[in-house]
């Protein structure tokens, strides 16, 4: 179960292992990993930290943002990153139709440019609509658009599975969005 505790040591984990590693004075490996006790020695007491602590805090994660390796030695987060990594992940075939989440406001932008990565290494899609509408609710009055990503990958564009189940892009042409 989440507290509100675990919920703060999860958005302080996302800053440092997606954005920020050298908040704490941590650098991140090439493919985004850190060892877990090199975290654990680096982040601030305040937040109460101990390795069963983080166990709880990547299982109960309810987006599942975080990954320990197979040793439980080192953690990374599963995708949003702003830093360089790369995450290593495999080229695979997308579902015919993927979705992403956005906010209403962004929607002519949008149909000027497609979706771009903006801070981040890729564009976030969705296999379903309910997540997709959790994201965009996260932005204002949600829109749901529908990713033709079976055509994009048919035109040679590479998808990417994340550890949680995100599907990952380089970038969305508007050619492929139905709005």
């Amino acid at each position: 179960m989440t507290t509100p505790d675990d919920k703060k040591r999860s958005k302080f984990l996302s800053l440092v292992l997606r954005h920020d590693p050298g908040k704490i004075g941590l650098t991140l490996d090439a493919n985004g990993w850190v060892p877990v006790a090199m975290l654990l020695d680096h982040l601030p007491p305040s937040l109460h930290v101990d390795r069963a602590v983080l166990e709880r805090v990547v299982e109960t994660n309810d987006k599942k943002r975080f990954v320990l390796s197979d040793d439980g030695q080192s953690i990374r987060a599963a995708q949003g990153h702003s830093v360089a990594v790369d995450l290593a992940l495999t080229p695979l075939m997308p579902p015919e139709i993927l979705f992403h989440g956005t906010a209403e406001a962004t929607l002519p932008i949008l149909r000027g440019e497609g979706l771009k990565p903006m801070k981040r290494n890729h564009v976030h899609l969705s296999s379903d609509e309910a997540t997709a509408r959790k994201v965009g609710m996260r932005h204002g009055r949600p829109a749901i658009l529908t990713v033709q990503s079976g055509a994009m990958y048919a035109a040679g564009l590479a998808f990417y599975l994340s550890d949680n189940g995100v599907w990952l892009t380089s970038h969305v042409p508007v050619s492929y969005i139905d709005f």
